[in-house]
């Protein structure tokens, strides 16, 4: 399994965010993980990539527990969170350069890792400008990049077209499709045309707890249909 979630539970305070939360994901899946807001989809995935840790049960990522050996569990993981961090005084080349050293890349390595996700990011025309200077959508991009650098086998992405216009949204589909062709993608979304386009499986999550696991269908046939399912499932979470 590339992505295993046994028990995951998150308690913050007397709020539990996420509740014995368990599902497993193949290696080369496509995953959608949806929920309605606040339902503990970010939570989660930062357990799954060690930035936070559970209260109970364990993440584990190729066969890695998170926890043990968070190290290593990284180096299998890119990681998009939702309005990912970015050095705005920097340029997307510099950083990715940055982030290259603390990956211990180097050399020719570095360079044809930062070539290769230029390209596969459509970043060559802004590469050297300052990040704080891009729009929405070249930000975004430069996040995937940055998560894409180390060549991981598993990315684990934090809605990645929020805010961005459909000419983003159609060309980062468009890079999911091709990233998940060999990398298991687990994608955070509340937007249900994005499921129909991509996912290979739907998980559906409602006040911290799992309410759904099917295929790209089994919401329904369409979008009205799919949200008339969501919507039911989620208010009777």
């Amino acid at each position: 399994m590339a992505i295993e979630a046994r028990g995951l539970t998150k308690r913050f305070g007397p709020f539990t965010a996420v509740s014995d939360l368990s599902f497993s994901i193949p290696s080369g899946q496509l995953v959608a993980f949806l929920g309605p807001n606040g339902a503990g989809k970010s939570t989660t995935m930062r357990m799954l990539t060690g930035f936070i840790a559970p209260s109970a049960g364990a993440a584990m990522i190729r066969g890695i527990d998170v926890q043990s050996d968070r190290v290593a569990a990284v180096r299998q993981i890119g990681y998009l969170p939702e309005n990912g961090p970015l050095y705005p005084d920097m340029s997307p080349l510099a950083l990715l350069n940055f982030l290259g050293g603390a990956r211990n890349l180097s050399g020719p390595a570095l360079k044809g890792r930062i070539d290769a996700v230029i390209q596969q990011c459509v970043l060559s025309e802004v590469a050297g400008r300052p990040i704080g200077t891009l729009s929405k959508g070249y930000r975004q991009r430069v996040g995937m990049a940055a998560a894409m650098l180390h060549d991981p086998p598993v990315l684990i992405l934090d809605e990645p077209t929020a805010g961005l216009d459909p000419n983003q949204i159609d060309h980062v589909r468009t890079l999911l499709r091709g990233l998940a062709k060999s990398r298991t993608v687990l994608l955070s979304t509340h937007i249900l045309s994005e499921v129909r386009a991509l996912a290979d499986r739907i998980l559906l999550i409602a006040r911290g707890r799992l309410v759904h696991d099917g295929g790209p269908g089994s919401l329904g046939s369409d979008e009205r249909a799919m949200e008339d399912r969501f919507r039911a499932l989620t208010k009777s979470a």
